[in-house]
C-alpha cells in the first residue's frame, strides 16, 4: 500500500471550524483514491492544521485533483477550509489552496496551487475544472445596470446575497456594527441627532466631538482658519486631486490682476502664471445641481473656483475664490484681504462643494465604483489558477460586501448621503455622472496625473511624493510577475480568458467608451503591467489616500461641511460669526455626517495591510520571491516617510504601506 499524508488547515477568523464530516478524494495522472474522512478541526481548531492518511493499491502518478466535501453531522456550522498539503509517497508536497467556506453537502474541486494560463494546461481533466468554474463564477456574478451614464455594478441587492467567501468576516461585520452604533448612541444621547437648529457657537461644537477625536482633528480645529492650512489640505487632504496648474484663467473667472497683486508678493498674475506658481481648483461640476430640503429648510450648494499661489516661502495660499461659475455683479470674488468672515463664509462654500466632489467622485466612483467593475470581471473571467487571479484576488477583500450595502446605506433612499448632505437625492448622481463622462485611463494612473495636471515641482505635496513612490514599487512588483508567467507579447495575446478580463471592464465599466483610453484588449506585456499596476495602487494607496482621512479634516465640522444651510453670499461685508454658524449644517445634519466620516474612517483588527499575503495563492518559488521584494521595498519606503514625518508639524500619514490596507476594505 501507498500512503499519502493530507494535512488540512482550517482558516483562522472566528466561527471557521467545524464539528462536521468532511472527506477527501484524490485524483491523479495514473488513479483516483476511495473517499476518505478528514479529521478536520472543531471550534477550538480555528488556524489549526490536522492530518490524516490516504491509503492507496498503487501510485496515483501526479495529482490533478482533490475533491473536497461536508456531510451532514449532529450540528449544521459551515467550514472554513483554508489549505490543504499533500505529501506524495516520493515526498513531493503538492499544495492546494482552497480558502472556501463550506456548507453541509457541498463540495468543492481543487487543483494544485501552480498558476497556468489556458494554453499550459495539457490534462483534459484540468481545462474542463476551469471551464466548470468559469462557467459557475458567471452565474454567480452578474452584472448590473446600475444608472444611466455609470458603470455597472454586481447584480445583487444586500451584501447577504454574495457568497460568504467575499462578505465580511464575523469580527469585521460586528467591529463595523459596533463603531457605527457606539458613536450614533454618544451622539444620540446628548441630543444632537434630533436638533434641528442651527450651532449656538463653536464652543458647542468642540464639546459634542470631544470624545471623538484624533490628533489630526485637534490640529484642524486650531489651524482651519489659516490660508497656509487651507492650501496644505489642498494638496494633502482628503481630496488632492482637483488642484492643477494654472497658466490662463477660465474666462469665467472674473478676478484681475488687480485684484490679488497684493497677494503676490510684489509680483502680478500674468507673470506667476509664467512661472508656474499660480494653481485652480474649479468645481464646475458642481454647477446646476439640485440641493434638497431637510426639516424643512432648503440646502444650497454652489460651484466656486479658487486661485492658489506658491509664495516664496513655498507655502500654497488661496488668493480668490469666486462661489459661483457665472460671473457678475451678484457673484464677487472674494480676497484674503476681506473681512475674517466674509472670508471665512466663501472658504466654507468651497470646502463644502470639495466634500462632494471628494465623497461622490474621488472616493466613491474612483476607489470603489472602478474596484467594482476589476473585482466583478476577475471573478467572471479569472480561473483561481490564472496568474492574475492570483496575483489581484487579495485586493478585492470585503469591496463588493460594502459596495452592496453602500448603495443602500449612502446614496439610497434612506442612506446617510442622501439626507446628511446638501448634495442628496438626484443631485450626488448628477455629480457622478458629470465626472465618470469626463473620466479617463491617464487620470487613473498617478505618474501621468500628475503631469496632466502640472504638479511635477509643487513642493510640500507629500501625496504626489509618496504615491509616485509607491506606484514605482508596485510597478516593479506587477512588472515581475507578470514578466515571469508571460514570456512574450504572443503569450498575452493568446489568452483568452486575460482578454475576456479586460474586455468585460472595458464593456461594462467604463461602457465601451473609446474616448476614456481604457484598453478593449491586449496585445502587449507592457500594456498588462500599467493596466494591472494602476488596478492594485488605486484599490490600496489611491483609496487610502482620500479615505482615511476623512474624520481627520472632517471631524471639525467648519473645515468640510457637509450641508450648507444658506444662501452663498452675493456681496461683501455682511458675514459675521452668526451668518457662518447658521450657513453651516445644523446640529443634526453635523452629527449624522460625523456618524458617516467616522465609519468611514475606523479600520477594524482584521485590518491586512499593503503587500501583506495571508492567503497562500502562489506556491512557487519566483513569485513568492517576488513578495518578499515587495515587502522589502514597501519596509523601506516605510521607514523614509517615517524620517521625513518627523520633520513635519501635521505627519503625511495616508500613504505609508504600513497603513494601507491591501483591498477596498472600509
Amino acid at each position: 500500500m501507498l500512503t499519502y499524508k493530507v494535512s488540512v488547515t482550517t482558516g483562522s477568523m472566528l466561527h471557521a471550524g467545524t464539528c462536521g464530516n468532511a472527506f477527501i478524494t484524490l485524483t491523479g495522472t495514473e488513479g483516483k483514491s476511495d473517499k476518505i474522512k478528514l479529521q478536520t478541526a472543531g471550534q477550538n481548531m480555528i488556524g489549526e492544521t490536522e492530518t490524516t492518511t490516504v491509503s492507496t493499491a498503487s501510485t496515483l502518478g501526479s495529482l490533478l485533483a482533490l475533491k473536497l466535501k461536508k456531510e451532514p453531522y449532529f450540528n449544521q456550522e459551515d467550514w472554513f477550509c483554508a489549505k490543504i498539503e499533500v505529501t506524495t509517497p516520493d515526498n513531493d508536497i503538492v499544495h492546494f489552496p482552497c480558502y472556501n467556506w463550506l456548507s453541509i453537502n457541498e463540495e468543492v474541486k481543487l487543483r494544485p496551487g501552480e498558476a497556468k494560463k489556458p494554453l499550459d494546461e495539457e490534462h483534459d481533466l484540468l481545462k474542463n475544472l476551469r471551464h466548470q468554474e468559469l462557467e459557475l463564477r458567471k452565474q454567480t456574478f452578474r452584472w448590473r445596470k446600475y444608472k444611466d451614464g455609470l458603470p455597472e455594478v454586481i447584480d445583487a441587492d444586500f451584501s447577504l446575497q454574495l457568497p460568504k467567501e467575499i462578505r465580511f468576516s464575523f469580527t469585521k461585520d460586528s467591529e463595523v456594527l459596533y463603531t457605527r452604533t457606539e458613536i450614533q448612541t454618544a451622539l444620540s444621547l446628548k441630543g444632537l441627532i434630533t436638533n434641528v437648529d442651527p450651532w449656538r457657537n463653536f464652543e458647542d461644537m468642540k464639546k459634542a466631538f470631544r470624545h471623538h477625536k484624533t490628533s489630526v482633528t485637534d490640529y484642524v480645529e486650531q489651524h482651519w482658519k489659516e490660508d497656509d492650512f487651507f492650501g496644505y489640505q489642498i494638496l494633502n487632504g482628503y481630496n488632492p486631486m482637483l488642484i492643477e496648474c494654472c497658466k490662463r484663467l477660465p474666462p469665467n473667472f472674473a478676478v484681475t490682476d488687480a485684484m490679488v497683486k497684493p497677494f503676490l508678493s510684489g509680483s502680478c498674475l500674468s507673470i506667476e502664471m509664467q512661472r508656474g506658481n499660480i494653481f485652480l481648483v474649479d468645481y464646475r461640476r458642481i454647477a446646476g445641481l439640485p440641493a434638497p430640503v431637510f426639516d424643512g429648510k432648503q440646502q444650497y450648494i454652489t460651484a466656486p473656483l479658487c486661485l492658489l499661489y506658491k509664495n516664496p516661502e513655498d507655502k500654497l495660499l488661496p488668493i480668490a475664490i469666486q462661489l459661483k461659475q457665472e460671473p457678475g455683479p451678484e457673484n464677487p470674488v472674494f480676497l484674503p484681504s476681506d473681512s475674517e468672515y466674509d472670508w471665512l463664509l466663501a472658504k466654507a462654500y468651497l470646502r463644502n462643494a470639495d466634500f462632494h466632489e471628494h465623497e461622490a467622485n474621488s472616493h466613491y466612483w474612483r476607489t470603489h465604483g472602478l474596484t467594482e467593475v476589476f473585482i466583478v470581471s476577475t471573478l467572471r473571467n479569472l480561473p483561481t489558477a490564472h496568474p492574475l487571479y492570483k496575483l489581484l484576488f487579495p485586493h478585492c477583500r470585503y469591496t463588493l460586501h460594502i459596495n452592496t450595502d453602500g448603495r443602500h446605506n449612502l446614496f439610497g433612499p434612506k442612506g446617510v448621503y442622501t439626507n446628511a448632505t446638501n448634495l442628496g437625492g438626484q443631485g450626488q448622481f448628477d455629480l457622478m455622472k458629470k465626472w465618470f463622462s469626463e473620466m479617463t485611463y491617464s487620470a487613473l494612473c498617478l505618474p501621468e496625473d500628475i503631469c496632466n495636471r502640472g504638479l511635477e515641482s509643487l513642493p510640500n505635496f507629500f501625496y504626489r511624493d509618496d504615491g509616485q513612490r509607491l506606484w514605482d514599487i508596485l510597478n516593479s512588483y506587477v512588472r515581475k510577475m507578470v514578466e515571469h508567467y508571460y514570456l512574450s507579447d504572443l503569450e498575452v495575446k493568446r489568452d483568452s480568458e486575460l482578454q475576456d478580463w479586460i474586455k468585460e471592464i472595458f464593456v461594462h465599466g467604463f461602457l465601451g467608451r473609446r474616448e476614456t483610453g481604457i484598453p478593449k484588449n491586449f496585445q502587449t506585456v507592457g500594456e498588462v503591467v500599467k493596466f494591472v499596476t494602476m488596478v492594485i495602487f488605486n484599490v490600496t494607496g489611491q483609496h487610502s489616500a482620500v479615505n482615511t482621512g476623512q474624520f481627520d479634516f472632517g471631524g471639525w465640522l467648519p473645515n468640510s461641511p457637509n450641508s450648507m444651510q444658506k444662501p452663498p453670499p452675493t456681496r461683501k461685508g455682511v458675514a459675521n460669526e452668526r451668518l457662518l454658524l447658521d450657513s453651516l449644517p445644523s446640529v443634526k445634519i453635523t452629527a449624522l455626517g460625523a456618524v458617516f466620516r467616522w465609519s468611514l474612517s475606523t479600520n477594524s483588527t482584521d485590518f491586512i495591510r499593503l503587500g501583506q499575503f495571508p492567503d497562500e495563492l502562489f506556491c512557487e518559488d519566483a513569485p513568492l520571491r517576488i513578495i518578499r521584494e515587495l515587502q522589502a521595498e514597501l519596509s523601506i519606503l516605510d521607514n523614509q516617510i517615517d524620517e521625513r514625518n518627523k520633520s513635519l508639524p501635521l505627519p503625511y500619514l495616508y500613504l505609508q504601506p504600513k497603513l494601507i490596507e491591501n483591498s477596498t476594505a472600509i
